[in-house]
């Protein structure tokens, strides 16, 4: 099976996904089974001070819990646990006796990263998707904000962590932590602060040209994707990738409405319009562990050791000049596109003040 490319699964694979998603009185079913059988062995895991890596799309968040994930004994989600995400110990045991490990493969963005069974990925968003229901609009998600209360999601969502820190293995070792990308987070910084006081929140910073440039080039590439392959389209749908494609929900961030209006997401200024959004309300949570991408891109080993630092982490697996290595300086497009005047003004001034 390989799980990271939706458009390689067998019919076999792709019937274990339809099983694994269509079913809640299955999924309720199973929780109870693994609830039962392991609570015993995560429910007294320390998960007060997780990392939450987010951002907008494209700005390298993907790259930068990999590195993270290379240097330091964290724990977080991978392509292993697919498709039984809500029940990830359980999985795990069932599954052991018939792995396989697939060559690394360029994932579907078609952006030269490759990954394999082993590589980390965002799948808690399945957990949130089913508490929140009524978040996930047609025409847009909406924001959580600190004021929320949903008592059975927050014990939901530290059991889940509990579970990832117990199945990589990291609750033997002082300051094991939980880590996560999941890009609709951004959208979540209120409230999971709330939950967790504790928390550090990494957002990768791209240059809002060069971003909305390749979110306009994404949508495109999933767009067409989407209507070639069913499978591949209903597959991001139910992991709850609604960044692009036909499948596109923009985060209903404050001013969006108005500053989209009358745009289509197949044009630069429409994601233009949305960085302007995201990154405003971004700028209004202090204490965020903001990283310039092209920075680290163009000084890889010192960006990410100021990074560790930032987070009190300690490379203790691979040397960091080593894995910094992936970084490389993304091509920059934004002579080949024409962006409105007042736009590139709004997101540049903003830009600016994020990363002074």
């Amino acid at each position: 099976m390989s799980k990271q490319n939706p458009s390689a699964y067998s019919r076999l694979d792709r019937a274990l996904h339809k099983l694994a998603f269509d079913s809640r009185a299955l999924q309720l079913l199973l929780a109870d089974v693994e609830r039962f059988m392991y609570a015993g062995q995560w429910q007294d895991i320390d998960v007060e001070q997780p990392i939450f890596i987010t951002s907008l799309p494209r700005a390298g968040t993907t790259i930068v819990l990999q590195a993270l994930s290379r240097l330091c004994r964290l724990a977080t989600h991978t392509y292993r646990d697919m498709p039984f995400i809500l029940t990830p110990v359980l999985w795990d045991r069932v599954s052991r006796g018939f792995r396989r490990t697939a060559k690394p493969a360029e994932r579907a963005h078609g952006d030269g990263l490759f990954i394999d069974e082993d590589s980390p990925e965002a799948f808690e968003e399945v957990l949130w998707r089913q508490h929140f229901p009524g978040h996930y609009r047609q025409t847009g998600i909406d924001c959580w904000q600190g004021s929320i209360h949903h008592a059975e999601f927050d014990e939901a969502f530290k059991a889940h962590m509990q579970k990832m820190i117990l199945l990589r293995g990291a609750e033997t070792s002082a300051g094991s932590r939980y880590i996560s990308k999941n890009n609709a987070n951004i959208a979540r910084i209120a409230y999971l602060h709330k939950l967790f006081p504790r928390a550090q929140f990494v957002v990768p910073v791209r240059h809002p040209v060069e971003q909305a440039i390749s979110l306009m080039r994404q949508h495109r590439n999933f767009t067409r994707q989407h209507s070639e392959e069913i499978f591949t389209r209903r597959y991001m749908a139910d992991i709850g990738h609604y960044e692009f494609g036909e499948l596109h929900r923009p985060i209903r961030f404050s001013g969006l409405a108005e500053l989209a209006a009358g745009l289509s997401p197949d044009s630069l200024d429409y994601w233009l319009a949305y960085w302007i959004a995201a990154f405003r309300a971004v700028s209004r949570h202090p204490g965020l562990c903001l990283v310039g991408f092209e920075d680290l891109c163009a000084h890889p080993g010192a960006g990410l050791q100021s990074l560790l630092d930032r987070l009190g982490l300690q490379a203790d697996k691979t040397p960091v000049e080593q894995v910094a290595q992936v970084f490389k300086p993304p091509v920059e497009r934004r002579s080949e596109y024409e962006a409105g005047p007042a736009l590139v003004e709004q997101a540049m001034a903003c830009y600016k003040e994020l990363l002074g």
